[in-house]
């Protein structure tokens, strides 16, 4: 029989079995590696690419808004030492210190004054219990006024810093966290204080827009409020050698009480005094008229 054609004996086929077992039963035996973590390829075969962890952005903060207020200082005036403001931009996160701040460093306008010590610094502001506390260090306890002007300081401070907060709470003035006391040798402030009525402190004629040394366009607008007779009021530009280039009137909205006024004049290109003054019904035996000025630049 030719044996070179038959069919392998049934004893191959099971020793190829137990071969494969025992190769199974090596890989059993082998420690466990863990999880292989998976891999990327970049293009022909280049280096895995790894992402990067992010960093959390921290949050914007945006910074506080500008608050327009008017800050107030003292002038000489024919019925005394009376108010006069300016409008200030206030920036920062508490626009209440920063207009007692700007009240200390003094006005722009050279005709108005501030006698507070330029060096105060302005420690709190802040409301509680119904009454607004302004607490200033101790260089505010120096002061060169006199009983009147003195009593100004007080409601300057006073018509600041309610005008700042839009509130009608009353002031109280505290230096180094203690109520003031004694000041200046001539008043005492232990209690808080209110706005004094405008007509017995303010300035009856005010011009509120354009600012001192303001830079504007033809034809300028003068804006402001004033507490008049009939509610009149006169008006002149002079040029930068005192000559009366215009001149005019213009109404408040009110008489006799604070209220609006404005007017428009149109320039040529130059500097110029803008004056605005009560009327004088008594012709003089009154006093000098309440005047204010204001110098701009016309481009």
């Amino acid at each position: 029989m030719n044996h070179s054609s038959a069919s392998p004996p049934w004893w191959h086929g099971l020793s190829g079995l137990a071969l494969a077992l025992v190769l199974l039963a090596g890989c059993a035996g082998e420690p466990d590696a863990g999880p292989v973590a998976p891999t990327t390829s970049g293009p022909s075969g280049s280096s895995p690419s790894v992402t990067p962890p992010t960093t959390p952005t921290p949050p914007t903060t945006s910074p506080a808004p500008a608050v327009s207020s008017f800050v107030y200082f003292l002038i000489d005036t024919r019925a005394g030492v009376r108010l006069a403001r300016e409008r200030r931009v206030l920036t920062g996160a508490d626009p209440a210190t920063a207009a007692v701040e700007a009240m200390i460093a003094g006005p722009n306008d050279p005709d108005y004054t501030s006698t507070w010590a330029p060096d105060t610094r302005v420690l709190a502001v802040r409301r509680a219990a119904g009454v607004v506390e302004v607490d200033l260090s101790g260089e505010a306890r120096r002061a060169n006024a006199g009983s009147e002007a003195a009593a100004r300081m007080v409601q300057q401070l006073v018509y600041t810093v309610t005008e700042v907060l839009g509130r009608t709470e009353p002031v109280q003035l505290l230096i180094e966290g203690r109520p003031a006391g004694e000041l200046w040798g001539v008043l005492v402030w232990d209690r808080p204080v209110r706005r004094e009525p405008p007509l017995d402190v303010r300035m009856l004629v005010q011009v509120d827009s354009p600012g001192d040394d303001a830079v504007v366009s033809s034809p300028l607008t003068v804006e402001g409020t004033a507490a008049v007779f009939e509610a009149h009021l006169s008006w002149r530009v002079l040029s930068a050698d005192g000559t009366v280039v215009q001149q005019g009137s213009a109404m408040t909205s009110e008489g006799q009480r604070f209220a609006p006024y404005s007017f428009t004049v149109a320039l040529t290109r130059g500097r110029y005094v803008v004056q605005v003054e009560e009327d004088d019904p008594s012709g003089g035996e009154g006093g000098t008229p309440m005047t204010d000025t204001r110098t701009v630049t016309v481009e």
